[in-house]
């Protein structure tokens, strides 16, 4: 592991309240020699059935690297709750906001043989946030708050931002995924008033770029400009990029046999609030963002985060 990575783990120790809201939903995993067409009859191999959902993806590898978080995942009634309840519970994991009805959203992941993954979602429980669900949540000032695009982007995505708005002292982290294109302009305005540190893939940084009129080479300096608050834009093998302020740089990737990419962007994200959780810089952060992206790429799902101590074993001769 790199060395710097390496000495930083000894440190990893929660300094802030970290507060992750979003969905916990059912993936189901297939390979598939190709999309399929308009039409057509694809043949797929199912690879298994997996918890997952972009916050409980955040939360396992938060869970895993030793970060306390609040876990704000409603939990419903039903074939998929039931898998998604017992599933956590065995890991330790149990969720502030319960369900008085409804099942739980699940997802069809098909798998291309180069790793490459295509989501066709079914909505639930996760995407229909209630205020008494919001109220019961205790958020602490100078906490960390983990948001996605997929709920900000859903009917209840007012609801969420205006319960952000009126936090006191705290930082987002915010992943708006492939729905950053869904957001209406007006919505952006305020969710991005409340400067959270937002991560963006390549696909959709392009997104990004475009509604702010700039080219994806100039987005950090547009992104400053515009938004004034932190951006980190990952490019898989290629590291990431983070721009805060006048500071900006590179954070280099680890090398890994890719697998599938399922939960590598929500593991990043586990793994940057791990070390935003316990004080580190943000380029040290991202760092280990990579480090948990990589080992998660390496296996199969997107919730199989690794442990410290397993990362500090698969990079120990790096």
């Amino acid at each position: 592991m790199r060395t710097e990575l390496s000495h930083q783990l000894e440190t990893l120790t929660a300094q802030r309240p970290v507060t992750v809201l979003g969905a916990a939903v059912i993936d189901v995993i297939a390979d598939a020699y190709a999309l399929p067409w308009r039409g057509c009859d694809i043949e797929l191999k199912q690879q298994g059935v997996n918890i997952g959902g972009c916050a409980l993806n955040i939360a396992i590898a938060l869970k895993r690297l030793g970060i306390t978080a609040q876990n704000a995942l409603p939990v419903g009634h039903g074939v998929w709750a039931d898998i998604i309840r017992n599933a956590m519970a065995k890991q330790d994991l149990h969720s502030a906001v319960e369900a008085e009805s409804g099942d739980n959203g699940w997802c069809l992941a098909l798998v291309e043989p180069d790793g490459e993954r295509t989501f066709m979602s079914f909505s639930g429980v996760e995407n229909q946030w209630q205020q008494s669900w919001l109220d019961a949540l205790v958020v602490p000032p100078h906490s960390l708050v983990s948001l996605s695009g997929y709920q900000l982007a859903s009917p209840c995505g007012d609801l969420l931002t205006h319960w952000l708005e009126g936090l006191k002292d705290v930082t987002a982290f915010i992943d708006f995924g492939p729905r950053i294109a869904d957001i209406p302009d007006a919505l952006m305005a305020r969710i991005m008033a409340c400067k959270p540190i937002v991560s963006l893939n390549r696909q959709e940084a392009v997104i990004a770029a475009e509604r702010l009129g700039a080219s994806v080479e100039a987005l950090g300096k547009a992104w400053q400009a515009h938004y004034g608050c932190p951006l980190i834009v990952r490019h898989d093998k290629d590291g990431a990029e983070y721009y805060d302020g006048e500071n900006a740089g590179h954070v280099p990737a680890f090398s890994a046999t890719v697998v599938d990419t399922i939960g590598a962007g929500d593991s990043h994200a586990g793994g940057t609030l791990a070390g935003l959780a316990a004080g580190w810089a943000l380029p040290d952060a991202v760092l280990l963002g990579n480090a948990v992206a990589s080992w998660v790429v390496s296996h199969r799902g997107g919730d199989c985060a690794p442990t410290r101590e397993e990362l500090l074993l698969a990079h120990k001769d790096v």
